[in-house]
């Protein structure tokens, strides 16, 4: 997909498709277009078919001009990011259905900004355009390219805008594509060599190197409560370090790690048989580390990332982990696992340990891990639990800029206590009560030493029913808190 900027002559300009974002009233480009379209634009609104509301999309055909339709989106109303985004990718819908090869979308009345609008147009086209079954198909999306045109000669902030939101819709649509494969093909060990694909990309200034630890090189790290979790399964289980480096070396990373389980039947307290299938999207935070990196290695920011990723399947066989049994951490903290089925923070707290070693910045975990975050917040938000109240204010923000949202949960020490043990340190479950809010105030215990936020993305990273797919959320969050942060330190 070609995205371009372009401030010329409008009525010298030729598209499949021009995208018009206008209000009930037509103002600067908006009137020009009209008389091109011989007042076809003022008609409807005048008729009332088109009101100008916020989201409101109609197409207009016109065979016989240059332009050959015009798509009309509403923006009366539009007061966040959020509905902005949901706005232009319902016209991105639309414009995909008129089977249109060039479209030109008029730019200046959404969004922040012109950059933020671009950004918005190109990551949602991107993302519209995916389509799982011909991922592996030679067959291409009839929209070959995108021009964003405005009226002033601000082409360098929209080439900036289109670059990033191009970037960030192909990091979606990476994570897509893995959260959707089937767990008999996306395996820890094939998720392995994706990430050992990531290296092979040239990079013209950052460099990026991907180590991947079997079960010997876990085993020689102690981490017994993430090998427990794979005790039950024929597949090897892996962990895969992905090293961006955009920076100078003394630059200390932000590290991101990401729950990956390929397959989560529950373990021995197995789950219920309806709607297991969609276990196998309890690998997205893993997924979106690997969409970040795809991201990055575009775009190349100026900051140090260090991707980590437990890859394992939770099975239930006669080797697998009991409930009762106790595992040791590679911190040296015993573990009670009370139930099988929280599993996510079995593998995610011996991950926390091991991003010490990076000296990190900051560390972020991603993970589908409690249904309780459905529960309290639905498919709208994302769960955020942090030991420091900065970096959950600055995740939260990411979240309003990118319409990627998250909220805040309180990590309070009357909740830790929930997770009490007569024979371990700690339980891996805290009761029926505040499941999410436990979850988290387990995996506190293990980033003690840096400051940590945890995403729960279990309503977020993948929806059900009619168009049951995974999101690639939290990639935009993420790519938006990282462009900031290379933005102040780079400063």
């Amino acid at each position: 997909m070609k995205f371009t900027a372009s401030c010329a002559e409008l009525s010298g300009l030729k598209a499949d498709s021009l995208i018009l974002p206008t209000g009930s009233t037509l103002k600067n480009s908006a009137e020009s277009i009209d008389q091109l379209a011989n007042n076809a634009i003022s008609s409807v609104l005048a008729s009332g078919e088109f009101s100008g509301k916020s989201g409101q999309v109609l197409v207009l055909n016109f065979p016989q001009l240059a332009i050959k339709r015009i798509i009309l989106l509403g923006t009366e109303g539009l007061s966040n990011q959020r509905q902005v985004k949901k706005a232009v990718t319902a016209t991105c819908a639309a414009l995909n259905k008129t089977k249109s090869k060039t479209a030109l979308w008029v730019g200046g009345d959404i969004g922040e900004n012109i950059e933020a609008e671009a950004s918005t147009v190109a990551q949602s086209i991107n993302t519209s355009l995916y389509n799982y079954k011909k991922q592996d198909t030679d067959e291409t999306p009839d929209l070959e390219s995108l021009t964003f045109w405005t009226a002033d000669n601000s082409t360098k902030a929209i080439e900036a805008g289109l670059n990033y939101g191009a970037a960030v819709g192909d990091g979606m649509n990476t994570a897509r594509q893995l959260g959707n494969l089937p767990a008999n093909i996306c395996t820890p060990s094939y998720l392995a060599d994706q990430a050992i694909s990531l290296g092979d990309k040239t990079l013209k200034q950052a460099t990026i190197t991907t180590d991947i630890l079997d079960r010997a090189d876990m085993q020689k790290l102690k981490m017994d409560s993430l090998l427990s979790v794979a005790e039950g399964s024929d597949e090897p289980p892996k962990l895969i370090v992905i090293n961006y480096r955009g920076a100078e070396s003394d630059k200390k990373p932000v590290v991101l790690v990401g729950k990956a389980v390929t397959f989560d039947s529950g373990g021995i307290s197995l789950k219920p048989g309806c709607g297991m299938d969609e276990m196998k999207y309890d690998m997205c935070g893993g997924a979106s580390v690997l969409g970040v990196m795809n991201s990055l290695t575009q775009l190349q920011l100026p900051i140090n990332v260090v991707g980590i990723i437990p890859a394992t399947e939770n099975m239930p066989n006669g080797r697998a982990t009991k409930p009762g049994d106790v595992v040791t951490s590679m911190s040296g903290q015993t573990i009670e696992i009370l139930n099988t089925d929280a599993e996510g923070r079995l593998i995610l707290c011996d991950s926390l340990t091991y991003a010490a070693k990076f000296n990190p910045d900051t560390v972020i975990d991603i993970a589908t891990l409690t249904g309780a975050v459905i529960s309290a917040l639905g498919k709208v938000a994302s769960g955020v639990l942090s030991n420091d109240q900065q970096l959950a204010n600055d995740l939260i923000e990411s979240g309003t800029q990118s319409a990627d949202p998250v909220w805040q949960l309180p990590l309070w020490e009357e909740y830790d206590e929930l997770l009490k043990s007569n024979f371990a340190d700690m339980a891996n479950i805290g009761g029926p009560q505040a499941g999410t809010i436990t979850a988290g105030c387990f995996l506190a215990r293990y980033a003690k030493d840096y400051k940590w936020a945890h995403l729960d993305v279990a309503g977020t990273a993948w929806v059900s029913g009619g168009n049951k797919g995974a999101t690639g959320r939290p990639v935009p969050l993420l790519m938006e808190y990282l462009r900031q942060k290379s933005e102040s330190t780079s400063d």
